[in-house]
């Protein structure tokens, strides 16, 4: 069924589930506080990382010792999850909380399958941006662009000049939430969030996200490592994170809330780790509206 749609955001100083931030402006590079994503860079493997980060890994390690496998699997739900999106028709993707770039990056699996896919990444480390501008180079056919923003700002995200030009959102898009949900806090309001940024989206668009729980550790291990995170991650069991996005109008790609190694098993290697021992849940979703098949 044909279906159209227009979508239209207005230019506002505060769109609707933006969360006040003390300060917009870029942040120095401080090499002696870990970041999210230089920590999670080196749980990958890389090299943009500095001891702080380091540390901050080692410490989690020492309580959850399957820490680094957790972050690889995850990557490769991510991998999985967008050829699934290129493959269904997505040519244009908003990668939020992206981190430093690891080949193989979105833009790459899509452009793979799809050599015109256009590509937005977001994220709220300047050292992202850095190293963004450096290493996202498109195909000749499609484009890549950076944002740095942060995903308690959805409409600053979507208001920004360099995503209009580079997404149409009257067409649909994929939207990757991938293991940043767990960095907004409750009363950061992440239902809000998600909600202003699907709201945005048109029919046939489709949503990809993980997030991080404890629910299958030992008790004591999730004590123990709530102690060692900052204070601003937020772990959700698998109903919590589906909670997050029970919305009418989104249909959940079976299996639905998974762990993300086992979403789509058998596409990954072999043998699959057990679900205790990677601390991640995912979910797929396509956007579906009025008068449009399911």
């Amino acid at each position: 069924m044909e279906y159209k749609t227009t979508i239209r955001v207005r230019s506002v100083e505060r769109a609707k589930g933006d969360t006040p931030v003390a300060d917009h402006a870029s942040p120095r590079i401080d090499t002696s506080v870990a970041h999210p994503a230089r920590r999670y860079d080196y749980l990958l493997g890389g090299k943009d990382n500095f001891e702080a980060d380091r540390e901050s890994a080692r410490q989690i390690e020492r309580v959850v010792p399957t820490a680094r496998l957790t972050a690889l699997e995850n990557r490769a739900f991510l991998h999985r999850a967008v050829r699934f999106m290129a493959g269904n028709g997505i040519r244009q993707f908003l990668d939020i909380g992206t981190g430093i770039p690891t080949s193989p990056n979105t833009h790459e699996i899509a452009q793979r399958i799809a050599p015109a896919a256009r590509i937005v990444y977001v994220d709220n480390d300047p050292l992202v941006l850095v190293h963004a501008r450096a290493l996202l180079t498109s195909t000749p056919q499609g484009k890549t662009s950076y944002i740095e923003g942060d995903l308690r700002q959805p409409g600053q995200i979507l208001n920004d000049r360099e995503l209009a030009a580079t997404l149409d959102l009257s067409q649909p898009v994929g939207l990757l939430l991938v293991a940043v949900l767990h960095f907004i806090r409750d009363d950061d309001n992440p239902r809000a969030t998600i909600d202003a940024l699907i709201d945005a989206l048109p029919a046939d668009s489709i949503v990809v996200a993980s997030h991080g729980t404890f629910e299958h550790m030992p008790a004591e291990q999730a004590a123990a490592l709530t102690k060692v995170m900052e204070a601003q991650f937020r772990q959700r069991s698998g109903t919590e994170f589906r909670t997050l996005f029970d919305r009418p109008d989104l249909r959940l790609v079976e299996p639905g809330v998974q762990s993300v190694a086992q979403w789509w098993a058998d596409e990954a290697s072999q043998p699959r780790p057990a679900i205790e021992d990677v601390a991640c849940n995912g979910l797929v979703a396509r956007v579906v509206r009025a008068n449009t098949e399911v």
